[in-house]
């Protein structure tokens, strides 16, 4: 609790003194950007970043820079005890030639849940919406021009105090990149239902987009892999009963026409990408179920004749079809036919984010 005090106090300490944390920018001429498309997920930055220090409990030195390499201790605490959270948003060109940061105070609350979790400090909403903004809006010639194009954006934290000790870090950077990105799996997948590893158990982090639940998630999506699956179906590390995430997504199906996803549970993350779907398909008038999903349930559909949709929703993802899903070494085959609800889902999704039609949620961010 009193962990909690101290950094609720400085928070309110520096949304008062906003002189604290303003931005100073070092930009450089822009390369040419041609054809984006040719560049792999996440593996070439824009020409700049964010990044800010937080020490003696409070945030300093807020800027943007040349994309650069970081200098850091081998002996930071994020290195040793895991203290990284992250967020993944987008921006996109609209048809009117702007371009629109999607649900950034969505991402924003999420970041601040994470940071609560991992016992690191708030960013304040101001410094986070305006880096965001001037980042983005620096950068902005790389932000694709193609339908399934747009600016991948990772905001991040880590522990850089230098000390051997597990501990709370007193020490943070903030940082913020950006990368062009395109659709994230290119080909529908074919996932198994894990039954033996878990993702994430009740009481822990599964709800916090921190670094140790995707670096746990690695061995047996590996194994996955070697078996010829492109994913994994989490399930609940108490029964292996219930579904749970996919993946790098949260798991969302159709089946028979209605939406089922999992219901937020503490060990699934409360996906931006889901939580767009779920508004856009009640709005719509289609039936949506958030609740449990057993194992038994999807194997009865899919027996029972059951037009069974199931697919990712994700930043990275945005919507990835599943084509096969295997339950204890049983395949069956998923509907993916062009007239599927997910891809209705999807283009309302892009139509709103693309200004096409009218954004009544206000999930836009115009630069």
């Amino acid at each position: 609790m009193l962990f909690l005090k101290k950094y609720r106090w400085n928070l309110n300490r520096l949304k008062t003194n906003r002189m604290e944390y303003k931005i100073s920018i070092t930009s450089q001429e822009q390369r040419a950007v041609t054809d984006t498309r040719k560049i792999p997920f996440g593996k070439v930055p824009t020409e700049h970043m964010f990044i800010a220090e937080y020490k003696d409990g409070a945030w300093h030195n807020a800027r943007i820079t040349p994309f650069q390499n970081l200098v850091l201790s081998p002996m930071a605490l994020s290195l040793h005890y895991g203290q990284t959270v992250f967020e993944g948003m987008k921006a996109f060109l609209m048809d009117d030639g702007r371009v629109n940061i999607f649900r950034m105070e969505k991402h924003y609350d999420r970041f601040m849940k994470s940071l609560h979790r991992m016992c690191m400090p708030p960013v304040p909403k101001e410094l986070f919406m305006e880096a965001m903004h001037q980042l983005v809006q620096l950068d902005s010639s790389w932000v694709p021009d193609e339908e399934d194009g747009a600016l991948y954006i990772r905001p991040f934290m880590i522990a850089s105090e230098d000390r051997i000790g597990v501990k709370i870090a007193d020490e943070y950077l903030f940082m913020i990149v950006c990368s062009p990105a395109y659709q994230y799996y290119a080909q529908p997948l074919n996932v198994k239902v894990e039954t033996k590893y878990a993702r994430a158990a009740e009481g822990g982090t599964g709800e916090a987009k921190c670094g140790g639940n995707y670096g746990a998630a690695f061995y047996p999506t590996q194994l996955a892999k070697e078996e010829g699956f492109d994913q994994i179906l989490w399930t609940d590390a108490k029964t292996h009963q219930f579904i749970e995430e996919s993946g790098t997504m949260n798991a969302m199906f159709c089946i028979d026409g209605t939406v089922i996803t999992p219901s937020l549970s503490g060990t699934i993350l409360d996906g931006v990408t889901r939580n767009s779907l779920l508004a856009i398909a009640r709005e719509a008038n289609r039936k949506v179920e958030e609740r449990p999903v057993s194992i038994a349930e999807l194997r009865e559909a899919f027996k029972s004749g059951k037009k069974v949709e199931a697919f990712g929703a994700g930043t990275a993802a945005v919507i990835a079809p599943i084509k096969s899903i295997t339950i204890d070494g049983e395949k069956f085959e998923c509907y993916t036919g062009d007239d599927a609800t997910m891809y209705r889902l999807k283009n309302e999704l892009y139509s709103i984010r693309k200004g096409l039609v009218p954004d009544t949620h206000h999930w836009n961010y115009i630069i």
